[in-house]
């Protein structure tokens, strides 16, 4: 697996390990969320690709040419670098990734916008602007501003009016946002949903949907609903058609009305998969086939109604809007007691019966949080480490003209 610190990282190790799979894992954080499994064989400690982006796909080659691995499962951000280097990765292993220009396209919340208007796909009320006046010029509030690259919540500014614009101008500047374009969208009060799907050179093999229910730290899901999303299937065929994409492919809409979606994000990879494993539909699993280079049939739907939740983002999603020792003890309550929210949910991030390791982070956290709650910034923080990309790698990774000497 290209990292262990994301959660899905975290849930595709879960079902990897539940499947009989053996599992190593590169990651640059010794502490990551991979190294608390008991079905993580090896754990390889690499540069960050955030930080060092040669160093990283070095290290991964290096490792393929001295190693026999029948799989490279990129799970989270590394797909970019990894696609940029696809040919020489192939030589060694096989690996379910998109043309580069393909993969750019998804994972730039500029182009993809772009894609949506060339697909005549909805997507909120959408300007894009360069330069830091065209920001301070913007006079249609609220909305939301995003850089085009970031993952969560970290590139992510609601902004309610005219005198917010300037701070969310500075941060801008401070993480090299205008280095591309920046989406100014229509804020638009309605639930979050996300479809997650995998496909064989453009063709959809298997799609899922699931509802936010509850709202965790970073703008991540605590817990969800799965939902059977039959116009969503329709629009991700055409996407994948488009762009010919091969592999996982996800996507965050809004939907304001009973039969309206508007889509907002996209993330080349496949978030989080627990849920729809639990509801019948192996994505991973489908993943593994097609990067072996079986053409397996299409899925049929999972269920709907499925409830899964994520208890380490329940508790610092608490702890960050409350602030309160009693409400996490409260939200404690409610986790063991399955009630509430909860009820009838099944934890999908640190399954203790299946793999005990597992929970030591979210009992760490749950302990640190009752000391001192405000340490939720910090811990959340962690989250967005050197695993991540940033527009210095990107411009660094877009520089190379084949695997770096």
């Amino acid at each position: 697996m290209s990292e262990g610190s994301s959660t899905s990282a975290r849930e595709a190790i879960t079902i990897l390990g539940m499947q009989g799979h053996h599992v190593e894992v590169c990651d640059p954080d010794p502490r990551c969320f991979g190294r608390f499994s008991r079905f993580v064989r090896r754990f390889h400690r690499c540069p960050g690709l955030g930080v060092d982006p040669a160093g990283y796909v070095t290290f991964v080659l290096a490792l393929l040419a001295r190693r026999p691995f029948d799989v490279l499962l990129p799970i989270h951000e590394q797909g970019y670098a990894l696609s940029k280097i696809r040919e020489a990765i192939e030589k060694h292993v096989a690996v379910a990734l998109p043309a580069h220009a393909a993969y750019q396209q998804a994972h730039s919340k500029a182009s993809f916008s772009r894609l949506l208007s060339g697909l005549d796909l909805p997507q909120p009320r959408t300007l894009l602007v360069s330069t830091s006046e065209d920001v301070l010029a913007l006079d249609r509030f609220p909305l939301i501003l995003k850089a085009a690259t970031g993952t969560a919540s970290r590139t992510v500014w609601p902004v309610r009016g005219a005198h917010e614009l300037a701070a969310v101008v500075r941060e801008l500047a401070r993480c090299g946002a205008f280095a591309d374009d920046i989406v100014a969208q229509e804020f638009i009060d309605a639930p979050v949903e996300h479809a997650q799907a995998v496909f064989d050179r453009g063709r959809l093999l298997g799609m899922h949907a699931y509802r936010q229910i509850a709202r965790g730290a970073g703008g991540g899901d605590a817990v969800k609903e799965s939902v059977d999303r039959p116009l969503v299937r329709e629009h991700l065929t055409r996407i994948g058609k488009h762009l010919d994409w091969h592999g996982a492919l996800s996507v965050d809409y809004l939907t304001p009305g009973a039969n309206d979606v508007l889509y907002i994000d996209c993330n080349p990879r496949l978030v989080e998969p627990m849920n729809a494993l639990l509801a019948g539909h192996d994505l991973l699993g489908l993943l593994l086939r097609v990067t072996r280079g079986v053409s397996p049939e299409a899925l049929v739907p999972g269920r709907a109604g499925v409830r899964t939740h994520l208890a380490l983002q329940a508790l610092l999603g608490c702890a960050m809007r409350s602030r309160s020792r009693l409400e996490l003890l409260r939200e404690c309550r409610r986790l063991l007691m399955r009630t509430g929210v909860y009820r009838g949910s099944q934890e999908e991030l640190t399954p203790l019966r299946i793999d005990w390791p597992s929970v030591i982070p979210t009992v760490f956290a749950a302990a640190l949080l009752l000391i001192r709650p405000g340490a939720a910034e910090h811990l959340v923080s962690k989250g967005w480490g050197d695993h991540l990309l940033n527009p210095e790698s990107i411009r660094v990774i877009e520089g190379w003209n084949g695997p770096p000497v």
